[in-house]
């Protein structure tokens, strides 16, 4: 005849008051509890695999990441300036809707893309003058030397230093304007 021990009590895995399990493997007191940590694995469970799948992503992806926090902040901090190429504004009735602007480069992303991530070479645009007028290079370069000088502009124009990103570098890049783009509509 087998005879099985009395069980001692422990604490609970959630709200440590001592209890005597009614079950072999039994680490909660009630089905409260037992909810409770059921919530607290499954937030555990989720955060490493969101660890697990930004430790996998790939460099173009983390690269479309990165411009798309970095397009968002330059949107936001040209806000209300014209356009950089035409000069039109939201008031002159252009740009109005959601995609009606653009982070647009002057230097393409295609053809320099050691710049992509230039604040320099990076200006609000509307999507007609970016997308539909092939990015109007000469009308950037007016609109550029009058915001930031024909001196920053040569050194855009004398850039052609190859960059090969990394993936720590893009993350950096990511957070960072993320960060920035935060702060400044925080402030507003």
């Amino acid at each position: 005849m087998l005879t099985y021990k009395n069980p001692k009590a422990k604490p609970c895995e959630v709200c440590q008051n001592l209890f005597v399990p009614d079950r072999m493997g039994q680490v909660v007191c009630r089905p409260a509890c037992a909810m409770k940590k059921v919530r607290q694995e499954k937030v555990q469970e989720r955060a490493k695999v969101r660890t697990r799948k930004e430790a996998i992503k790939t460099i173009p992806a983390l690269i479309k990441e990165a411009q798309r926090e970095f397009n968002a902040y330059i949107r936001e901090r040209d806000a209300g300036k014209p356009c950089i190429c035409c000069g039109r504004t939201q008031e002159d009735g252009y740009g109005t809707a959601a995609h009606g602007w653009d982070c647009g480069h002057y230097r393409s992303t295609g053809s320099a893309s050691h710049l992509r991530f230039n604040e320099d070479n990076a200006h609000r645009q509307l999507v007609i003058c970016n997308r539909h007028g092939a990015g109007r290079a000469v009308d950037y370069r007016r609109g550029l030397i009058n915001r930031i000088g024909l001196e920053r502009v040569e050194a855009l124009e004398a850039s052609n230093a190859p960059h090969k990103w990394t993936h720590e570098e893009l993350r950096a890049i990511r957070d960072t304007y993320r960060a920035k783009l935060k702060e400044m509509k925080s402030e507003k």
